[in-house]
């Protein structure tokens, strides 16, 4: 694919140099007046900012990984996501929802806490405590109503905000794309919230599972994304590129 680009800009540039030398004349540009342009302005052979080249040396094995969730994703998660939503009213799939989106802001509000943002603190916290009481144990989210926009802060982004770079990138079973950093910042996030435990499951296993379980539902409901109906027949390279390209985004900012 980096070939190919490289060949595509070669060859425009060879074009264009082409038609900007036919349209010359003596007269506009004299032999002793030096040209205003090089080559090099247009072929360029080396670019480091290429959306393409992303470190991925493990690619036949991501790849693997990839159409095993495919299969895993089609045939078992889907299945289970339709038939909730068929025996489930929309009003309480959307309180389900807003439930676990509600209770993932604690994750949010520790890592807005370790990246010291004291406006992330304060808006995270506050729709807590605004969607947790009035909001009904986050069963409706009266917070936004009120414009206390949502913050996106996960462990991974605080890894970055401290410098650590994205390393090779993964793609993890059931999960999808990820890197090496996100990867320690989804294990960190997942800990973080086991040890905490806020509603206690350490003496009640089985609203654990009732729990993990429910979210893992209501987590793929919500995300529209399709394997393979992207009509593209580079997906894997353009969902590595656009997952690497949002996470270098949302750790910017």
């Amino acid at each position: 694919m980096r070939h190919m680009v490289a060949a595509i800009r070669s060859a425009t540039a060879m074009l264009l140099f082409g038609v900007l030398a036919a349209c010359a004349t003596p007269q506009t540009m004299p032999a002793e007046i030096p040209p205003r342009h090089t080559l090099d302005e247009f072929v360029e052979t080396e670019r480091q900012d290429d959306p393409l080249d992303i470190y991925d040396p493990m690619e036949r094995f991501n790849r693997g990984v990839y159409r095993f969730n495919y299969y895993a994703d089609n045939y078992v998660f889907l299945s289970v996501v339709h038939f909730y939503e068929f025996i489930t009213p929309v009003f309480v799939q959307d309180r389900f929802t807003n439930f676990f989106n509600n209770v993932s802001e604690l994750n949010t509000l520790a890592n807005c806490i370790l990246q010291l943002k004291p406006k992330c603190t304060a808006k995270t916290f506050s729709r807590i405590v605004i969607n947790s009481t009035l909001g009904l144990g986050g069963m409706f989210d009266p917070a936004t109503q009120w414009k206390i926009d949502k913050q996106r802060e996960d462990f991974g982004q605080t890894l970055g905000y401290y410098g650590a770079g994205a390393g090779p990138y993964i793609v993890l079973p059931f999960v999808g794309p990820s890197n090496l950093r996100d990867t320690i910042g989804l294990a960190g996030d997942v800990g973080g919230f086991t040890l905490a435990d806020p509603f206690n499951f350490e003496h009640h296993r089985d609203w654990q599972l009732a729990f993990d379980s429910m979210y893992l539902v209501d987590m793929r409901h919500k995300i529209k994304f399709r394997y393979f109906e992207s009509g593209s027949p580079f997906e894997y390279e353009l969902i590595r590129m656009l997952y690497t390209k949002a996470r270098e985004s949302e750790i910017k900012n």
